[in-house]
């Protein structure tokens, strides 16, 4: 078997802040940051559809990117075999610890559902020999429910139940695949689980169907006995006009009206998170405090786009505070960062792809440094703690356990004239302590 990566020989090295040509700038997989590695703490992972799936077209454009194994006129099982191989070999020489994929990155879809079925086996008793080979793991596995026609107005929330049927066998299949293959958590994404217009749409019967889903993908999980967690990817629009699963708190409220907290988890991607009109920040602090954090697909947008772009997280600055948080709530339990990231389509080199995940994965080692300092120092929480002070004394004690009436609390207020004097958030001090802290991170 030829490489497809020879001008890479071997793994990527760590090669310092003055290194030259392809290494790690600031990822050292074996420092320690606290009591784990930076390994252990950012859970690397390379996604299988972006990276070898895609050949680099847009709506305007014939792919650009050297994939042979995506060429019309090879044998659709070939085609995989090659990918695959390329997939680890590429894996391998980045380093990172786990991978991610849709059943039909990995296999071709046949002319039925059982032959499908059988394809997608053999692609993964292949990927099961590649894993023991090289030691690489399985971060998650998810089913591809959206590219087909026949899921144009959904899959789950489908008008017509035969489109529902077919999508649990979609998903029965690849869970069993995730099972067998040691994943460690199973992601649901619902890519057109929305509606485009109001006009034929039934929003109320559609959430129904979609908690029955979930509901019957809870049960097969413990039928089978997996013991990896599930995950939902929130996204608020794209390519739906709105997507029923539009943010964490979105999602949140929905597991919670069907009875399916502590069933499943958010994995945040960045850039869903600022096409919903927030910061990455906001995403994962929502689902830190809300007990639903899973995982990350680490990438992000374009502030001049208003679609998702899914370019390789380089910015530093951005990264910290998300980083932060994930410190700040224990860090990862089956979780990871996932890079979701495509390459820029005048990307054509082979090495192109390394240089894309070695500059994200430098970012989220700086970041991961910079985060750890900041909660180390608890520059960031001495200051919440002064700021939420007086919800310790004894009347913000007795608003919040209750004992005080809005009445009594009224009273109180007039008997002692409360009149708070403002007291400064200090916004601009503590984002120049966050630059600090990067400029003298090491």
């Amino acid at each position: 078997m030829s490489e497809f990566f020879p001008d890479v020989p071997g793994p990527v090295p760590f090669i310092g802040i003055d290194g030259e040509g392809l290494g790690y700038r600031v990822y050292d997989s074996d420092q320690m940051v606290g009591d784990k590695s930076m390994a252990d703490h950012l859970r690397l992972a390379v996604c299988y559809w972006h990276s070898f799936n895609w050949p680099g077209s847009d709506i305007f454009g014939d792919g650009t990117f050297d994939r042979p194994w995506l060429a019309r006129d090879i044998d659709p099982m070939r085609a995989a075999e090659a990918k695959q191989d390329a997939a680890f070999e590429f894996i391998s020489k980045l380093g990172a610890r786990f991978f991610s994929f849709h059943d039909v990155d990995m296999a071709p879809q046949g002319a039925s559902l059982k032959e499908s079925r059988a394809n997608l086996d053999a692609m993964v008793d292949r990927a099961a020999a590649k894993m023991s080979q090289t030691g690489v793991e399985l971060l998650w596995g998810t089913a591809n429910l959206f590219s087909h026609p026949r899921f144009a107005a959904g899959a789950a929330t489908n008008p017509n139940p035969e489109v529902f049927a077919h999508a649990a066998a979609q998903v029965r299949h690849m869970l069993d695949a995730t099972h067998r293959l040691g994943g460690h958590n199973y992601v649901l994404w619902g890519g057109r689980e929305g509606y485009e217009t109001l006009l034929n749409t039934r929003m109320r019967q559609e959430a129904d169907q979609l908690a029955r889903f979930l509901s019957m993908v809870v049960d097969y999980k413990r039928t089978i006995g997996f013991e990896g967690t599930l995950l939902l990817e929130p996204k608020p629009q794209e390519p739906t006009k709105h997507q029923y699963d539009y943010d964490c708190a979105t999602v949140h409220g929905f597991l919670d009206r069907y009875d399916l907290l502590g069933e499943f988890k958010v994995n945040i991607e960045g850039n869903h998170a600022t096409l919903a009109g927030h910061s990455f920040h906001h995403e994962v602090a929502y689902a830190i405090d809300h007990g639903i954090f899973g995982s990350i697909d680490a990438n992000r947008g374009d502030h001049q786009n208003g679609w998702d772009t899914d370019q390789f997280p380089t910015s530093v600055d951005e990264l910290v505070p998300p980083v932060y948080e994930i410190l700040r709530g224990g860090g990862f339990e089956t979780g990871g960062f996932m890079f979701d990231t495509k390459l820029r389509r005048q990307s054509i080199d082979r090495s192109d792809l390394f240089h894309g995940h070695v500059g994200g994965i430098d970012a989220l080692a700086k970041a991961l440094l910079v985060a750890h300092k900041l909660l180390s120092e608890r520059t960031l929480e001495g200051e919440r703690d002064r700021r939420y002070a007086g919800w310790t004394d004894d009347l913000g004690t007795q608003i919040l356990s209750g004992s005080l009436g809005l009445g009594e609390l009224a009273d109180r207020a007039v008997a002692h004239n409360i009149d708070p004097t403002p007291v400064s958030g200090g916004q601009e001090r503590l984002e120049n302590e966050i630059n600090h802290a990067i400029w003298s991170t090491s």
